[in-house]
């Protein structure tokens, strides 16, 4: 009797998801609880694992079909498995040939068909549609940005073929088997929607070493002018995503070591000589002799375009709309870092070996900014149409700086979290921002946003709010001050806070209150403790 495999119970709040990937052939053997195929929602991955052993008969919903909860996407029956068939079949021409021994044993055709595989290694089994991942409702479109295999280069399951890049994070796509591209549809730069063909992927294919080295001759002979292919520069082969960022920094591409095959640089190659300096340009030093024996000439006056990211455009996009849509105000006050400061040099040592991680600013300021948030339920809520959202948690997006543009990660529930948590996320938030690992289930959400242009030593600002939410925190840099402390002068760390605010939702009145009670938690950490 046949076993149905179901989708699983979505929650409300999902309505529906897309078939993301099949583990499994009709015809394979599976086990209990072994991972069959992946769900996608708009929000997570769901994986349905084998309800009983058995054999996958039949496949009902294909990789990138829409389906709803608890629907049925496949059977598992009792048959044999495609390979006990193919044990048998193979058995069968063992017997035939047996039958006829000497039969055509010098004859052209089976030197031929000795020779096949060998020439044949591209030629391939079954092909799929390689397809950019389900993006949420949120996102329109995506554009490609890294193609890390090309035609005909052996790669294995799950392996990173390609990088698309929407206005949130970059989505990972990988191969569906063994094999090899067998056509690239969507080059570097192409837009796509949600779940567009991207390429057309062979089972098998690639795997032998006369196709693997064909492949990339072929690419490093056609034009360099290709975006898709290899250039070389000098002694050195760049790939298109490196070549990319090369021009983009203007970079030495002799001084940068690659460490793909035959030393062929990678875009994290470049990354890594960005972040080192190691490949600047040497500024000319024949300039001012040039200069001086032909004054006429007024020097180079260099100019570079370059498209804007989707990341970059969405960013300019949405801070626009923000300053158009809501009616933003901005209130100011200074904080006196005195007692956190002395907190800190107490306690760092003893902090960073009892949680591994160093004690910074922002987990004070994260949790003050829950416990005001809590104070205050208009600053911590949004405005969706005509309507006013309370939410009943604090999730704090914290602003992380990243070379593609500025992302905002979200902690969860931070009222909950520990200073050591929040510290620790936050380093988490920002080397996988710098590497791009990012994911969407990061971005998504949040109900109020804490910025720190302090780092980059901004002294004041006015942050922009980032819809739907109604108000966000900018910090700045701690300076010395001449403050009046008890009738006297004294030497302060002084940081001044902002807090933009939308005045279609909070009043004058409550956002000073907020700001001061951030004020009155900082200077005073201990009320953090106590809950006063």
């Amino acid at each position: 009797m046949a076993t149905e495999i179901k989708a699983p119970t979505f929650p409300e709040s999902v309505a529906e998801g897309s078939v993301a990937a099949w583990h499994k052939k009709p015809g394979d053997r599976v086990e209990r609880d072994e991972l069959i195929v992946e769900i996608e929602t708009d929000k997570v991955v769901l994986e349905v694992v084998a309800p009983e052993a058995g054999v996958l008969t039949d496949v009902m919903a294909e990789e990138g079909d829409t389906v709803q909860s608890e629907q049925v996407l496949g059977k598992i029956g009792e048959g044999s498995a495609s390979g006990d068939s193919d044990k048998k079949e193979e058995k069968s021409s063992d017997d035939d040939s047996a039958e006829k021994p000497a039969e055509k044993s010098d004859d052209k055709s089976s030197e031929e068909k000795q020779d096949k595989p060998a020439s044949s290694g591209n030629g391939g089994g079954k092909k799929h549609d390689v397809k950019a991942p389900s993006f949420p409702e949120s996102i329109q479109e995506g554009t490609v940005a890294t193609w890390h295999k090309k035609v005909g280069e052996a790669v294995k399951r799950d392996e990173v073929l390609a990088d698309i890049e929407t206005d949130k994070v970059v989505l990972e796509v990988v191969a569906p088997a063994d094999g090899a591209l067998a056509e690239i549809k969507a080059e570097e730069g192409s837009q796509v929607e949600s779940e567009a063909i991207l390429a057309v992927f062979t089972e098998g294919a690639g795997g032998d070493s006369s196709g693997a080295d064909e492949a990339p001759a072929k690419a490093d002979s056609s034009s360099s002018d290709d975006d898709g292919a290899d250039e070389k520069v000098g002694d050195k082969i760049l790939a298109p995503s490196a070549r990319k960022m090369v021009a983009e920094h203007d970079l030495d591409v002799a001084k940068i070591e690659g460490t793909g095959k035959g030393g062929r640089i990678l875009k994290e190659d470049v990354q890594k000589a960005v972040k080192d300096g190691s490949a600047k340009k040497a500024a000319k030093a024949a300039a001012p002799a040039k200069a001086a024996a032909a004054p006429v000439a007024e020097g180079e006056r260099v100019e570079k375009r370059v498209p804007m990211t989707r990341l970059r455009k969405t960013i300019a996009k949405r801070l626009v709309e923000a300053q158009q849509t809501a009616a933003m105000l901005t209130t100011y006050n200074e904080v006196d870092m005195t007692a956190i400061m002395a907190l800190r040099a107490q306690y760092k040592d003893t902090f960073l070996k009892a949680h591994d991680i160093k004690l910074g600013f922002m987990g004070f300021f994260v949790k003050a900014a829950s416990e005001g948030l809590k104070r205050f339920p208009d600053v911590n809520a949004s405005i969706d149409g005509t309507d006013i959202v309370y939410h009943g948690y604090q999730d704090i997006g914290v602003a992380v700086s990243t070379d593609r543009g500025l992302v905002v990660p979200v902690l969860r529930d931070t009222d909950s979290m520990k200073i050591a948590d929040v510290e620790r996320s936050i380093v988490d938030f920002g080397k996988r921002g710098r590497d791009g690992k990012l994911g969407m289930d990061d971005m998504i959400g949040g109900t109020f946003t804490i910025t720190n242009g302090g780092t980059f030593g901004s002294l004041m600002s006015t942050p922009i709010i980032n819809p739907p939410q109604t108000a966000i925190l900018g910090m700045h840099k701690i300076q010395d001050r001449p403050m009046a402390i008890n009738g006297k002068v004294e030497i302060r760390p002084m940081m001044y806070l902002a807090l933009s605010y939308d005045h279609r939702m909070i009043d004058g009145k409550d956002a000073v209150r907020f700001l001061v009670t951030l004020k009155e938690l900082l200077e005073d950490p201990a009320r953090l403790l106590l809950d006063v």
